[in-house]
Formats: C-alpha cells, sequence, structure tokens
C-alpha cells in the first residue's frame, strides 16, 4: 500500500491557476499509474488525468483538457497537477490516486487515494 498526501489547494478566481502536488510514501509508484479524481458536492467522483509509470502516456478528461497538465518526478515520488483557466465548475475536492496493475481510468480501477484537497474557485 502506498501512502498519498496531496497539497497545494485553495481559493482562486476564475481564470486563474493552482497548482496541486501529491507525495507517496510508503513504498515507491515509480511503476504504478498515477491519477487525479474530483469530487464536487452530490456529484459522484470523476476522473480529471492520469500519467503512465514513464510518464510518456497522458490522460484527460475532456472538461479539463487544454487547462490541466499532469506531471510526475519519479526520483521525488510526487506528482503534480498544474490547473490554468481556471472555472467555477471545476470547484471540488481533488484526490490523487494510485494505480497498481493494469487497468481504465475510473474510481474503482486506483487502490490507494489520498485525503484530497478543496480547490474552490470564485466566479
Amino acid at each position: 500500500q502506498v501512502q498519498l498526501v496531496e497539497s497545494g489547494g485553495g481559493l482562486v478566481q476564475a481564470g486563474g491557476s493552482l497548482r496541486l502536488s501529491c507525495a507517496a510514501s510508503g513504498r515507491t509508484v515509480n511503476s504504478v499509474t498515477m491519477g487525479w479524481f474530483r469530487q464536487a458536492p452530490g456529484k459522484e467522483r470523476e476522473f480529471v488525468a492520469a500519467i503512465t509509470w514513464s510518464g510518456s502516456r497522458l490522460y484527460y478528461a475532456g472538461s479539463v483538457k487544454g487547462r490541466f497538465t499532469v506531471s510526475r518526478d519519479n526520483a521525488k515520488n510526487t506528482v503534480c497537477l498544474q490547473m490554468n483557466s481556471l472555472k467555477p465548475d471545476d470547484t471540488a475536492v481533488y484526490y490523487c490516486a494510485a494505480r497498481d496493475s493494469a487497468g481504465g481510468l475510473g474510481p474503482a480501477d486506483f487502490s490507494s487515494w489520498g485525503q484530497g484537497t478543496q480547490v474552490t474557485v470564485s466566479s
């Protein structure tokens, strides 16, 4: 099991930027796919972005493509999500997650989760 801790959330005006970080501990995450998810009040948790262990493949939800960028630093066991041109609809708790084996990009495919960090975008 890997422990994940997110940071970098906060309150920002529409059009602004935030950078989320996810620090992993417990075991290396160099060989796993890392993902970001979000959950708004009253809504289901949804996929935002993912990056394979090598960083060679990136995946994005259509709603964030072109605005968000996922990256990782295996030497530091960290994954980041750069969020630009933020919109009020991006308001949610953002979660970092790790996928231990091959699978899809849904929440059920990821086995380790952080506690989440709140992102609030004001209009």
